[in-house]
């Protein structure tokens, strides 16, 4: 199965242990856009709606794309008392969509999925004006100062071998987003990082294991020792572990 289409297997697990985005990014994004009525949006990657409320409470006209048929018929239900929502099953990068249409179109840690086009092809579809506001989260389990993420690190390190890379996201990181989008012309580009720890009991973990397309792309008896061995290895640290989140956000328009 293509990675991005496992998200599409397991849409109950995903919609109760992904984690959605603070407040804060919301409103940073908010004061970008200077809201005005009847705000048309594309949501590229929609999945289980973690980061799609907010925008229709603000009344924005939400057009969500996904190529899940269970996430796009499970979101259909979870908006469903919302008027200003539509949300269609097809590849973003290949559905029928007007072009110079779009106010906004966002992507919540999505938008990676996409080939190199996908700048030119948003903004074709954006309006002069228009803005692109792209973020993800990205989960840090190494620091090497808590025992439940030593621990967690001696699993991945078993089944993955030892890796030196692992870091935390950092303003460095951020780097290769801002530059491409001001390469495919994007203006006004601006960026901001937030941070959280989330605590999960060994069952969130596992889990939110589950949700992750390399996790899930292992052969089942792998997967199953690897999950075994990391009940074993949390239950040492209190059957939990911590996670250090960094969420980036990025914004731009189309002039």
């Amino acid at each position: 199965m293509e990675k991005r289409l496992i998200f599409n297997s397991n849409i109950e697990n995903y919609d109760v242990i992904r984690p959605t985005y603070p407040d804060k990014l919301y409103n940073d994004i908010f004061k970008y856009i200077n809201i005005t009525n009847n705000i048309n949006a594309v949501e590229i990657g929609i999945g289980t709606g973690q980061a799609t409320k907010p925008f229709l409470d603000k009344n924005f006209h939400v057009t969500a794309v996904d190529i899940g048929e269970k996430l796009i018929s499970s979101v259909r239900e979870k908006f469903s008392s919302y008027s200003n929502f539509n949300a269609v099953c097809g590849d973003f990068m290949t559905e029928s969509l007007p072009e110079n249409n779009y106010d906004l179109i966002y992507s919540a840690t999505a938008f990676h999925w996409l080939p190199d086009e996908k700048y030119r092809r948003v903004k074709n579809l954006l309006k002069s004006g228009g803005i692109m506001v792209l973020f993800w989260n990205r989960p840090f389990v190494r620091n090497s100062e808590d025992i439940t993420n030593v621990k967690n690190a001696e699993v991945y390190d078993k089944y993955y071998g030892k890796s030196d890379k692992a870091k935390q996201f950092s303003e460095k990181d951020t780097l290769k987003i801002r530059s491409e989008l001001q390469e495919n012309g994007f203006e006004d580009i601006q960026c901001n990082l937030y941070s959280r720890t989330r605590t999960l009991s060994t069952d969130e973990y596992i889990k939110l294991l589950n949700t992750y397309s390399d996790h899930c792309s292992l052969p089942k008896d792998v997967k199953d020792n690897f999950e075994n061995d990391m009940i074993k290895a949390l239950s040492k640290c209190g059957n939990k572990i911590n996670i250090y989140d960094t969420i980036d956000l990025y914004l731009g328009k189309k002039y």
